[in-house]
């Protein structure tokens, strides 16, 4: 059986993976080998709606999305790669007090930190998009900064530039087990031989907690199956449409090419429709020509859990990001890889620690879709 070694072994190739080794690669850390069961962007990443944004409620992951937001815009001149990166907003659609409530505080927050959101009335609503029904809307928030990305791109991007740098990636190479010696790992056992390492990065999407059970660690996140579905006509909305989010149902919309693409919390196409025709009734009139799903990595209060095990020693972890996890992935990356490095981290995400849940210490996000 083959056998190698590594400084730093990752697991997981999504957008978040690819990342960390990309910026492991930056600090100099190219005895890296990243390891993905399938193919690069293959699992969650390769779902995802492609949504970056900064309207949060929690402060952290305004600043993460910020950290994030700076990288997704210079990607292109960084790494020579075109994500196809659209800055056409996010606009959030409230229907009740309490909502309005909850997003006027974000709003404060956000603006504190250099987040250029506000609130909208129903006309500038619908000057973004005309077609919408408005029927029950109190109010709105829009940030022209957000946009969508091409998630595989990005990943992808990350990898070859990480690949240029040194770093090993093995694909259809599945982990199996993690020795120790002591409360040290010493190796990571694949399907395609052993890895000698001392340091383990785990970036898998919701089989991250698989993967921490090889380690001892009990990492609570759980799979849940997220439906988007995609139109080739677009009901002549706008070509710089936002993407839009009914906050109360989860029902959102954007422009994907030439035609349309929603989704929502419901499993089936009949429960999205109930929401999205109501809201988007033109979407009535436009077939659907295919549907896809993915994971939501779930977090117990939808916010990531990232850090560094205790023990065993050097294992890392970025899991259960609750469906913001492509959009955070240049800073958590940068975070992982400062953390493998000994550098001072440039954002402090102990907070996001595994801890937080054996210290009773909840930190929900409130704006999740």
């Amino acid at each position: 059986m083959a056998q190698e070694s590594a400084e730093v072994v990752i697991v997981g190739g999504g957008a978040l993976g690819t990342s960390a080794a990309y910026h492991l690669a930056e600090l100099g850390i190219t005895d890296v080998v990243l390891v993905e069961r399938e193919t690069i962007a293959s699992g969650s990443t390769s779902k995802a709606a492609g949504g970056i944004r900064t309207q949060f409620a929690d402060e952290l992951n305004i600043r993460i999305a910020l950290r994030s937001l700076a990288e997704f815009e210079s990607f292109e001149e960084r790494l020579g790669v075109d994500i196809d990166f659209r800055q056409h907003g996010y606009l959030f659609l409230l229907d009740s007090i309490e909502d309005i409530r909850l997003f006027q505080a974000a709003l404060a927050l956000q603006g504190s930190l250099g987040v250029i959101s506000t609130e909208l009335t129903m006309d500038e609503v619908l000057t973004l998009v005309p077609p919408l029904e408005t029927h029950g809307l109190l109010g709105a928030t829009y940030c022209p900064r957000d946009g969508i990305a091409t998630p595989e791109t990005v990943a992808q991007g990350y990898a070859q530039a990480a690949s240029a740098r040194g770093v090993r990636i093995r694909q259809g190479c599945n982990v199996e087990r993690i020795g120790f010696l002591g409360k040290k790992i010493h190796s990571v056992e694949t399907t395609d031989g052993r890895i000698r390492t001392d340091t383990v990065v785990c970036t898998a999407g919701v089989w991250s907690k698989d993967l921490a059970a090889l380690a001892g660690i009990e990492l609570p996140v759980s799979g849940e199956a997220r439906w988007m579905h995609y139109s080739p006509e677009n009901g002549g909305l706008p070509e710089e449409l936002p993407l839009t989010i009914d906050f109360t149902t989860g029902f959102y919309f954007h422009r994907e090419g030439g035609g349309l693409a929603f989704g929502g919390r419901e499993p089936t196409i009949e429960g999205v429709a109930t929401h999205a025709t109501r809201r988007l009734p033109l979407l009535e009139q436009l077939p659907i020509q295919t549907s896809w799903w993915g994971y939501y990595e779930m977090s117990p209060d939808h916010n990531a859990i990232v850090g560094e095990a205790g023990e065993p020693s050097r294992f890392l972890y970025a899991t259960g990001f609750s469906g913001h996890g492509f959009q955070q992935c240049p800073a958590v990356g940068e975070h992982l890889a400062e953390l493998v490095a000994g550098k001072e981290p440039t954002l402090d995400l102990s907070p996001f620690s595994l801890d937080r849940f054996a210290g009773g210490e909840q930190r929900e996000e409130q704006i999740v879709i």
